[in-house]
């Protein structure tokens, strides 16, 4: 039987169903892209979303998650600290060969391969959050405190 939605939409729910949780992909006619957009289909605030951008290590090469909130912009100098390396913009295709996923409608889990996973500090002010699944119109409501748990992120400050 058809869950109804696009096949990465459906992976992400895949992923999801794994962590034993009630976590559901829900798609929208409209896009979710941008916090902003997603904030406007949700119907929540733009700090309620939980946006999922990938660096790259300068030095190591390797890709950093980091989940912001979607009223914030990262400080790359601030999280430097906590990564122990600078950060680099990733482009487009590092992005889809280290999530799977097109930079729009990254999820914060169910990658292609392990990432390092670093969280907004500031989503923790919010009872519910939502994040991307998958692609610009899919996404998942979900607690900051399932967040850090299905992520294995570490909360750090990014603004």
């Amino acid at each position: 039987m058809s869950s109804g939605l696009t096949k990465s939409a459906e992976r992400v729910q895949a992923v999801l169903n794994e962590f034993g949780f009630e976590l559901n992909v829900i798609e929208f006619p409209d896009s979710t892209r941008t916090a902003l957009e997603a904030a406007n289909a949700i119907g929540c605030t733009v700090g309620q979303i939980a946006k999922s951008l990938v660096f790259k290590g300068k030095s190591s090469q390797k890709p950093i998650l980091i989940i912001a909130s979607g009223a914030n912009r990262v400080n790359e100098k601030l999280v430097k600290q906590y990564v122990g390396e600078k950060l680099e913009k990733a482009d487009a295709e590092f992005v889809l060969e280290h999530t799977g996923f097109a930079i729009g409608g990254v999820p914060p889990v169910g990658h292609t391969k392990p990432i390092a996973t670093f969280i907004d500090e500031d989503l923790t002010q919010h009872s519910e959050i939502w994040a991307a699944a998958g692609t610009p119109h899919a996404v998942f409501k979900l607690t900051p405190e399932i967040l850090i748990e299905i992520t294995k992120g570490s909360v750090i400050k990014v603004k």
